[in-house]
């Protein structure tokens, strides 16, 4: 169990992180989102030991993580980070990079591993390849197996897949994440991408200006979401009232609609005009206007720009959230 209470972390005058508390289960992954700026690449700093806390304590299974105040080197043997920066060392092969904390003393154990990590992130063929050489996505997948070598207990990671590209990210990923769920790897992402948070993730924090504000299972934070901000983190959302479609006696409450929840129909109290169709694959996302606002939403089929249509809302297991104005 790690364990994070009422921490708080200041940069200079600036507070990043303030009175966050929460706790995380051996073996989950966890998702950490908010926008830029908003204290998840310090937090995940805070928890390997990189800074020391203002207030509060970290623990895991009982042990205090403590930062640099108390520890020469900071960080924890159970604990890996990856930072945005990759940290290889440019002028040694691929594989001396993945190897490069495993013992020497059994080499061929040390060659089978870094073989084994190697396979699980696609990079077999750049094994005698100097890191140098490699592109920022070959770079960032060598870091992935670098710190999975020792097989950490915890894991920590700053936007891993950042540089990586879609058709091989998204095989990286079911490989990555069922690896950590088989070896009961706690695993900490720090991610702007929904996908990763709602596919593979067990549960979500939110985090904005340094705290938190909404955390819990990553499929119920999507269907009912606390807030705008939490739900634009997962995509384009819509705010709009419940008068728009009924003649509600609740005319001040304010219903969050992700585009895929409004349908086109003939005839609606709740016309919009279509400005733009985006061809998404499988769907058109449409944006449309009402009274000078962006109202989005899903269609099969592009729309002719300035046309006048009508929607409803889509009845959905799980209501959009109420706001109270």
């Amino acid at each position: 169990m790690l364990q994070v209470k009422n921490i708080s972390f200041t940069y200079v005058d600036n507070p990043v992180i303030q009175n966050l508390s929460f706790e995380i289960a051996k073996g989950q992954n966890v998702a950490l989102i908010g926008e830029s700026g908003c204290g998840k690449s310090t937090l995940l700093k805070l928890l390997y030991g990189m800074y020391n806390l203002d207030n509060g304590e970290i623990f895991y299974d009982g042990n205090t993580i403590l930062g640099p105040k108390y520890n020469l080197i900071p960080g924890e043997d159970y604990i890996k980070y990856l930072a945005q920066d990759f940290d290889l060392m440019p002028y040694i092969t691929v594989e001396e990079n993945v190897g490069k904390f495993l013992s020497n003393i059994y080499k061929a154990e040390k060659e089978a591993r870094v073989q084994e990590l190697l396979a699980m992130v696609e990079m077999t063929e750049f094994a005698k390849v100097k890191a140098k050489y490699l592109s920022g996505g070959q770079q960032q997948r060598v870091a992935l197996a670098r710190v999975l070598a020792l097989e950490p207990e915890i894991l920590l990671l700053d936007e891993p897949f950042s540089q990586i590209d879609s058709f091989r990210k998204n095989s990286l990923r079911r490989n990555l994440f069922n690896y950590f769920k088989k070896k009961q790897i706690t695993c900490i992402i720090a991610t702007h991408d929904s996908a990763e948070t709602l596919s593979f993730s067990d549960e979500t924090i939110v985090l904005q200006n340094g705290k938190l504000i909404a955390s819990g299972n990553s499929r119920q934070l999507y269907n009912n979401p606390p807030s705008y901000y939490v739900a634009s983190l997962f995509g384009e959302v819509n705010e709009l009232k419940k008068s728009h479609f009924s003649d509600s006696d609740e005319a001040d409450e304010i219903v969050l609609f992700f585009p895929h929840q409004l349908k086109l129909v003939e005839a609606g109290k709740f016309k919009v005009i279509v400005k733009q169709s985006y061809f998404k694959g499988s769907h058109y996302l449409i944006k449309a206007a009402f009274e000078r606002k962006a109202v989005f939403f899903e269609h099969h089929s592009e729309l002719d720009s300035n046309q006048e249509v009508s929607l409803l809302p889509i009845k959905a297991s799980s209501k959009p959230h109420i706001l109270s104005i």
